[in-house]
């Protein structure tokens, strides 16, 4: 499960291996591992993996099915805007 959501997040950001590894200070052959299960990232790593692709380390285990977004040091009315967008996006 880590392994396809780490896939499935870098996809979804259109990231290849290669501009996530750069992201986080690894190589390419590691985000590769990573996505193939041979390998399962540290606890540091996933807190990075967590923090750039802005979901709980509990969405990238699998633990919970709904990602979250952090609104944290937005005012309410961005806030507000951000969850409007997302409403959108849902009910297209």
């Amino acid at each position: 499960m880590l392994n396809e959501n780490i896939k499935s997040l870098r996809l979804s950001f259109n990231l290849s291996q290669v501009e996530l590894a750069a992201a986080l200070g690894v190589s390419k052959q590691c985000v590769s591992n990573w996505e193939n299960d041979y390998i399962q990232p540290s606890v540091d790593m996933l807190i990075k993996l967590a923090k750039y692709f802005n979901v709980s380390t509990d969405y990238l285990l699998g633990l919970v099915s709904e990602s979250v977004i952090d609104v944290e040091g937005l005012s309410e009315r961005e806030a507000a805007h951000i969850k409007l967008l997302v409403s959108d996006l849902l009910n297209r």
